[in-house]
């Protein structure tokens, strides 16, 4: 049986690899992603979309506490 935190490790890896195997296949996407890093007045949206995403994985399919 996995543990919540063991899942938590396990998801984070997997989101790192893929990070990871999209750099090596878009060596261009990197440049893009330091230059928006750079110019964060302008690219504040791409801030937006990677917290929708990191909602959309861990937030949305959770059940509200009562």
């Amino acid at each position: 049986m996995i543990t919540p935190r063991g899942r938590a490790i396990i998801q984070v890896g997997i989101l790192l690899g893929v990070l990871v195997a999209l750099v090596l296949i878009f060596p261009r996407a990197l440049g893009f992603v330091e230059m928006a890093a750079r110019e964060l007045r302008y690219f504040w949206w791409l801030i937006l979309l990677v917290v929708l995403g990191i909602w959309f994985i861990w937030g949305l399919g959770r059940k509200p506490k009562s």
